[in-house]
């Protein structure tokens, strides 16, 4: 190529990155033009979905439009993320756990979604502490007591989708304890069986188990976070009750579909950074056990990476694989 040729392309590229910039930037201000929807893989009364809700409100405000939750319940997420990913439309955004990126992806054979193109993170939303219940009949007030009583005794258990089931699981599996696991598509008939003392001990986020923990059906042993909450206190960290391998760090966020501008992701992402510092936010959260937490593109895509870096090192040692 002469050296006219090259100067020509190269002077094409600059006009046609300073063209195209500016209508990107354009696009992501101007947005949205009509409702907005967050699907969310799981079923109303959850965690997720009380942040999801929390958060549709006050983005709508911001945005001057409404939005949208639309439960996607079913399949450990995986049946509202690809309902998601088909959709491909830019005013869909995914509200989910990690779970159908970092988790899933790891345990599973095949997916119907590609977690890499399909899913673009946007921001985290707020970190979800995750603890183990026990039924109020198991004879256990603590982490250490509990293992040494389930040496002796079979029982049952359950755990909420994605991060917990597996790090339980995988938990239960190492310690060599005779269990059984019973799945459930919503959360009351676990709370229900639980009070009832039909499960002996449960991973689950502190949103869903507080009701019981409150009527005295139910008792915390730990919180699975790196930090206590500050509505259960006493509650000890899987770390400080000496159980590491139990540390998992639950979080949800925004994903945008495969195509989503960057400039538009950046966007979203701003918004979320200014709910998280509406005072009625953080209280609403803490109330069910929540953190308000927001991040950056970048910083959500770094958090997802770590989680699946610990599950692929959690798979390889335990062997364990979803079930069929």
């Amino acid at each position: 190529m002469s050296i006219i040729a090259r100067a020509f392309f190269a002077l094409l590229t600059v006009c046609t990155t300073g063209l195209s910039s500016p209508a990107a930037v354009a696009q992501s201000e101007t947005w949205p033009q009509r409702p907005v929807r967050f699907i969310v893989p799981a079923g109303t009364g959850t965690a997720i979905d009380f942040a999801a809700r929390l958060y549709a409100d006050k983005l709508g405000e911001r945005w001057n439009k409404p939005v949208i939750v639309e439960n996607r319940a079913g399949g450990d997420g995986i049946t509202g993320v690809a309902a998601f990913a088909a959709m491909n439309d830019d005013h869909t955004l995914l509200f989910a756990h990690s779970a159908p990126v970092a988790v899933q992806p790891i345990i599973q054979d095949k997916l119907p979604y590609d977690p890499q193109r399909d899913l673009i993170p946007i921001s985290i939303a707020s970190d979800i502490f995750i603890v183990v219940a026990l039924s109020e009949g198991v004879p256990a007030k603590s982490m250490t007591e509990f293992v040494a009583h389930a040496r002796t005794n079979t029982f049952n258990w359950a755990a909420g989708p994605g991060l917990p089931q597996y790090v339980f699981g995988a938990f239960l599996k190492k310690a060599g304890l005779d269990s059984t696991m019973v799945s459930y598509r919503e959360v009351p008939p676990l709370l229900q069986d639980l009070g009832a003392g039909r499960i002996q001990v449960v991973a689950h986020s502190l949103a869903a188990v507080r009701p019981l923990v409150q009527s005295g059906k139910a008792r915390l042993l730990a919180t699975a976070n790196g930090q206590r909450t500050s509505i259960a206190p006493d509650a000890p960290t899987a770390v400080e009750a000496g159980f590491p391998d139990l540390r998992m760090d639950g979080f949800c966020g925004l994903y945008g579909g495969r195509g989503l501008p960057e400039q538009l992701r950046e966007r979203i992402a701003r918004d979320v950074r200014a709910v998280v510092t509406d005072a009625s936010v953080i209280s609403k959260l803490e109330s069910t056990g929540q953190a308000a937490r927001a991040s950056s593109p970048a910083e959500f895509a770094t958090a997802l990476d770590g989680l699946r870096r610990r599950i692929a090192t959690i798979a390889a040692e335990s062997g364990l694989k979803a079930t069929p």
